[in-house]
């Protein structure tokens, strides 16, 4: 008996001593852990980053890699994460359940498609219906892209035969003719048309024009709390989209070569994208008309006032 009140007395000390030291490092530590996907549309993450504007800022920050917007969702709604670059599909999806998220800024518009492999004798939306389309996932927003194409057209998403696919492996699924087609995100869409093993038939800015895309979603804590490295991060989001709409060239060369390594398909890549950042009223109003849309769909089961949706702090 003793001996067990020794070493229980012994592991309540080390309890102790390791929360103490945990507050410690937690109060000492200013990391932010921004998630991100690997995607053209979080250029703005990238190209900060590779310039080092958060540490000339003394914000350190942490990026972590998500396969797609729904896993990105769970980790920042479980706290792994303070923010994140994500569809604004997943984003409205984890709000309308009650994740205490909200949309701080813009990324992008646009930079999705739908690609065939060249054997499939796919030369329309129409002629997707038996096919096999793949897209990022069933939050992403390429599901309810091609979802309203096929409605648009008259197909019901019951006669496609749609899976989910992480994006890298739905390009070589198409070069080797195990899918039909895909609906992704850039560069995920030129990579495929520019090594000839696949062809566009409708982008969405066909489908939906200035549809929005990629959003930054952040933590109510985190809005509430670090509110001042918040609205720097925001500055810095607005810095490095200006300067990938002032240098698209050099901006291309300073993504990750993870994602494609050639920087010539980069270039082409980056300017299928409509790069924004902030929120105003102009793009709220927009945004919320396309949530319309995925009411509609049956995505989400009710509308989302938009003061639940989104926080302005830097328009």
């Amino acid at each position: 008996m003793r001996n067990k009140l020794i070493i229980s007395t012994i592991l309540l000390i080390i309890i102790f001593s390791l929360g103490i030291s945990l507050f410690n490092n937690q109060s000492k530590d200013n990391t932010v852990n921004i998630g991100y996907l690997p995607s053209d549309h979080d250029a703005a993450l990238f190209v900060a980053k590779a310039k080092n504007w958060y540490e000339d800022n003394n914000i350190s920050v942490n990026l972590i890699e998500f396969s797609n917007g729904g896993n990105l969702m769970v980790a920042i709604a479980s706290g792994h994460i303070n923010m994140g670059y994500v569809g604004i599909s997943p984003a409205i999806a984890s709000i309308s359940k009650g994740i205490p998220v909200k949309i701080v800024s813009s990324v992008q518009n646009e930079g999705s498609g739908i690609v065939v492999n060249n054997d499939s004798n796919i030369s329309s939306i129409k002629d997707l219906k038996g096919k096999k389309i793949a897209t990022p996932g069933t939050a992403s927003i390429q599901n309810v892209l091609l979802t309203y194409a096929l409605k648009k057209n008259g197909i019901s998403r019951d006669n496609v035969s749609i899976s989910d696919s992480n994006v890298a492996s739905m390009v070589n699924a198409l070069r080797t003719r195990k899918l039909d087609g895909i609906c992704s995100y850039e560069p995920y869409v030129t990579i495929p048309i520019e090594d000839s093993s696949g062809t566009e038939i409708a982008s969405s800015k066909d489908i939906l024009p200035n549809h929005p895309c990629c959003v930054i979603v952040a933590r109510e804590d985190f809005i509430k709390n670090k509110r001042s490295t918040l609205k720097t991060i925001l500055d810095i989001h607005k810095n490095a989209t200006k300067f990938i709409l002032d240098n698209t060239d050099e901006a291309a060369s300073l993504l990750p070569d993870t994602i494609v390594k050639n920087v010539s398909v980069e270039k082409k890549a980056l300017r299928n994208n409509k790069f924004n950042y902030g929120l105003n009223e102009e793009y709220i109003d927009n945004a919320m008309r396309f949530i319309d849309i995925e009411v509609n769909l049956g995505f989400i089961k009710k509308h989302i006032p938009k003061e639940r949706i989104f926080e302005i702090i830097l328009n």
